[in-house]
């Protein structure tokens, strides 16, 4: 009977066992619940933690960028001078240019590297006018043979001076300077280089830089020369100035387009360039090899920093497009009318940097190039400046 009494009471407590499971919290549920409150909680945490060191960061930097800034405010618009030397630098000479047609008196050496725009600039210029120069050719990695200079960059043309030696660096510096002085001989280098003074000022990042003020103008003392107009030297500063600010930031970003055209372009460099004459084999394959890598690297920052198109070689057709359309409203073959000027001169200076590159041949089979560009060479092969200079 008392078995009974129990078997009927089991339906009545198994109800009630399962109405307190279904009223009780899940295990299951209620640590999912905890998790998930303990999850948005980590991401809550970590996500305040971000923020912070981020605003920590950017203020650390700031004020690391402020207190830096501020050690080299007591330089701003001092100048830079580069005395003459005493003596010329005791350098291996690479190679002499000879020119029949020069009358310029002038001693010069130019330390560069054969591909590098600036220098290539630098040479198309004496070239045209038919100077006599001798050649230094700089390792890209050691730069030993500049060592004897405080600016550590090509091209820097040495001229034997009255009292020395006297360094004149910066491509357009060196071309107005040396221009002025051809263009009226009674004002010598040594006096010249005054007018072109190295400023030290801030740029927009607060980094300290020597700027070479007038770089990109000739001085004429008394009166423009015959057959010179203001709005031809205004056009000539305008574009020698872009070859500098627009054209030459195109090069890089397309010659190191890719690691293959890196390495192409170094190729190319060392056989112009003739390396295997002027450097031992070990410092040949580190500035081949290290050069293409870094550089193709490097020319990825450069297409940002620029803001180049996403196809580098369009930004470098529209650059030569606009070239050629200024040169056509001008009505003649070159930006100078019949004779090339400084601008012209400064743009095929640069362009042939990169004659032996991929980019270059593209360039030629994209745009109209080809014609002004046959031109120029002519030009500056025959020295046909020469006929111009003052003697």
């Amino acid at each position: 009977m008392s078995v009974l009494i129990k078997l009927s009471k089991f339906p009545q407590n198994l109800n009630s066992f399962k109405h307190i499971i279904q009223t009780c919290p899940r295990r299951n549920e209620s640590f999912s619940s905890a998790a998930r409150e303990s999850s948005r909680r980590t991401i809550l945490k970590a996500s305040l933690i971000g923020v912070s060191v981020g605003v920590l960061t950017t203020a650390g930097y700031s004020i690391y960028s402020s207190i830096q800034s501020s050690k080299t405010y007591h330089l701003e618009g001092k100048e830079q001078k580069f005395e003459a030397l005493k003596e010329k630098p005791q350098v291996p000479v690479s190679r002499k240019i000879i020119s029949p047609t020069d009358t310029s008196g002038l001693k010069l050496t130019l330390f560069q590297y054969q591909t590098c725009p600036f220098c290539c600039k630098v040479r198309v210029f004496l070239d045209y006018y038919g100077l006599s120069y001798d050649v230094v050719e700089v390792d890209p990695v050691l730069r030993k043979e500049i060592s004897w200079s405080p600016y550590r960059k090509v091209p820097i043309l040495l001229t034997k001076t009255k009292s020395g030696y006297q360094p004149l660096n910066d491509s357009s510096m060196i071309i107005s300077l040396v221009s002025s002085h051809l263009k009226d001989k009674s004002q010598k280098i040594e006096e010249l280089i005054d007018y072109y003074p190295s400023i030290a000022m801030h740029d927009k990042n607060d980094k300290l830089k020597y700027e070479i003020m007038n770089k990109y103008y000739l001085m004429y003392m008394e009166s423009l020369p015959e057959k010179t107009t203001i709005d031809g030297v205004m056009e000539e500063r305008k574009w020698r100035q872009w070859a500098d600010d627009s054209l030459v930031h195109t090069l890089s970003p397309n010659v190191y387009r890719t690691l293959d055209e890196a390495y192409n372009t170094f190729n190319w460099f060392s056989q112009v360039g003739k390396w295997e004459e002027y450097f031992p084999t070990w410092e040949r394959f580190i500035m081949i090899n290290v050069g293409a890598v870094a550089m193709w690297m490097i020319s990825k920052r450069l297409k940002k920093r620029h803001s180049l198109k996403e196809d580098v070689r369009q930004s470098l057709y529209d650059d030569i497009n606009k070239w050629l359309k200024a040169i056509k409203q001008r009505g003649g073959t070159f930006m100078g009318g019949e004779t090339p000027n400084l601008a012209d001169l400064a743009v095929y200076g640069i362009l042939k940097s990169i004659e032996g590159c991929n980019a270059f041949q593209d360039v030629l089979n994209n745009t109209k190039l080809d014609a002004w560009y046959s031109a120029m060479m002519k030009e500056v092969d025959t020295h046909s400046g020469s006929r111009y200079l003052v003697n």
